[in-house]
């Protein structure tokens, strides 16, 4: 009997070893997939219901290819991305019939799998409840819905429906367990914005709770970063059709940034249009990521990785750096600067973290302005070996002390910003960047650029008005690294690196100053 039970118990191991199921405790694996979505080859045109579930079917089939890949190794969640199952580029109209009703009441428990009957128009939800529950996997997913309205609601649309760009999630057993409707839309004329933000999260077994949010979103305040504070979640899912601009917002780049300033996990899923700028998928934690970005092929990849479970004890950097920045700019009494035009505020006796440029070196730099992500920045180049540089721009001043292991034939140069960013989007940037220029040129400086050999160590640090401050390190082929140190000193936000792995392509720190929005 003994013996039997050895048994038993040396085939159940065996089982969850080859089936990926072994998982350390306080870890748990996830799954997020960067989709080739199949697209209408118009999608101004007007077609029935049953059109557009052909075409939503043929993406769903890959879905559950890929649900059932994941489960296989271990996976006890999976992310799909934004407008995975519909596409893009749609009217309000034209769109219609790729909708799903769906209902945002808490209330109504609902497993489409199990139920299939109890609302109309729901195939695109039974079909994902059922991945759900044959895979015995957590799936949160990106569709269309539609929810009618009466004309008696002030914000019903005049058509008496409201149209929603829509993520929703199912448990392991295909209960629909939470909806969230975006809210910040990029150009998505054929969707509403929902009356109020959405704050949604759903719990799992494995890793507490996991709040959700979808592309756009990520940039702004609401709901983003107050679903994060006020219900202190440590595990986002991200749904996202990013479409990357270098050398600031590539989705990889500002995602791993995410993560690490608010010390969290993130399983971000984009679409894969290689053609449209669109990849860039990963699950990221404050100190790691498992990417994916490939704008050379096409198709769909999965990844699997699996992650520390992150506590809700663990303090994220904006904490901090709230405290750190708090009544600065009532203490404030001396200026310093460059020139009385662009000027820099300390408290009285204060010093920078490290040492600025002694007076007089920096005259011989020439300052120059140039376009990078649509906005006017201020540069200063970074010539030779090694220096120390400072750059200003109304109250934002940058500081670089860097050295380049060897001396390459590429122009670098440190840039600042400091207002309101006004094209694909109105929001309030505070930026110091050290970028790699597109060619030797001043005016090629803030070109997208993939490529370096330029190994360098630096420190980069401004006195950033916002503690809402995104850490970028970017590197050649769009890989990632990881800054050995970064906070607030002195007042002041750095970030420093000791050699990248790879060629320097971007070193940022990107400051969102939410309130001047």
């Amino acid at each position: 009997m003994v013996d039997l039970g050895w048994k038993l118990f040396i085939c159940f191991f065996c089982y969850q070893v080859v089936s990926g199921r072994v998982k350390r405790e306080g870890h748990y694996i996830a799954a997020v997939y960067e989709h080739e979505s199949i697209l209408s080859p118009n999608p101004t045109a007007l077609v029935d219901r049953q059109s557009a579930l052909e075409l939503m079917g043929r993406n769903l089939d890959i879905y559950e290819q890929q649900a059932v890949a994941a489960a296989r190794q271990g996976a006890q969640i999976i992310v799909f991305p934004e407008d995975g199952i519909h596409g893009f580029n749609f009217t309000r109209s034209s769109i219609y019939p790729y909708l799903d009703f769906v209902t945002h009441s808490e209330s109504v428990k609902w497993n489409p799998c199990r139920e299939p009957y109890l609302f109309n128009d729901t195939e695109v939800l039974q079909r994902l409840s059922c991945m759900a529950l044959k895979n015995k996997i957590f799936l949160v997913a990106n569709l269309g819905t539609k929810q009618p309205c009466e004309h008696t609601d002030p914000h019903c649309p005049s058509d008496g429906r409201y149209q929603f760009n829509t993520n929703v999630a199912f448990n392991a057993d295909g209960m629909l367990v939470a909806t969230y409707r975006k809210h910040n839309l990029y150009f998505e004329y054929a969707f509403d914005t929902p009356p109020e933000p959405d704050y949604k999260f759903f719990d799992t077994p494995f890793a507490g709770k996991f709040g959700m949010f979808t592309c756009f979103d990520i940039l702004f305040f609401e709901p983003a970063v107050n679903l994060i504070r006020q219900y202190n979640l440590k595990q986002i899912v991200y749904p996202t059709a990013w479409m990357n601009q270098l050398p600031l917002l590539s989705a990889v780049e500002f995602q791993q940034a995410f993560a690490t300033a608010f010390n969290i996990n993130i399983l971000a899923a984009n679409i894969h249009h290689p053609s449209l700028g669109m990849t860039g998928s990963g699950i990221y934690t404050p100190v790691k990521s498992f990417i994916y970005h490939n704008m050379e092929s096409y198709g769909g990849r999965l990844i699997v990785a699996e992650i520390p479970v992150i506590t809700t004890d663990y303090k994220n950097n904006v904490e901090s750096n709230e405290r750190v920045r708090e009544n600065l700019h009532h203490s404030c009494k001396t200026f310093i600067g460059i020139s009385l035009d662009d000027q820099v505020c300390f408290k009285d006796g204060e010093e920078t973290p490290s040492r600025v440029p002694e007076k007089g070196n920096e005259q011989f730099l020439p300052v120059f302005y140039s376009e990078m992500m649509y906005d006017n920045f201020t540069f200063v180049p970074a010539w030779g070996e090694k220096g120390e540089l400072q750059v200003c721009a109304n109250t934002l001043c940058c500081y670089l002390n860097y050295q380049r292991a060897v001396l390459t034939d590429e122009l670098y140069a440190l840039g600042v910003f400091d207002g309101l960013h006004t094209v694909h989007g109105t929001y309030y940037v505070q930026a110091c960047a050290l970028v790699k220029c597109g060619g030797l040129n001043f005016s090629t400086c803030g070109e997208e650029v993939t490529h370096a050999t330029a190994l360098i160590d630096f420190q980069l640090w401004g006195n950033m008005s916002t503690p809402y401050i995104f850490p970028l390190l970017l590197t050649s082929g769009i890989t990632l690294d990881f800054a050995d140190h970064m906070g607030w000193k002195n007042n002041h936000y750095f970030i420093s690196k000791n050699r990248t792995s790879f060629g320097l392509l971007t070193a940022a720190l990107y400051g969102r100053w939410y309130e001047k929005d």
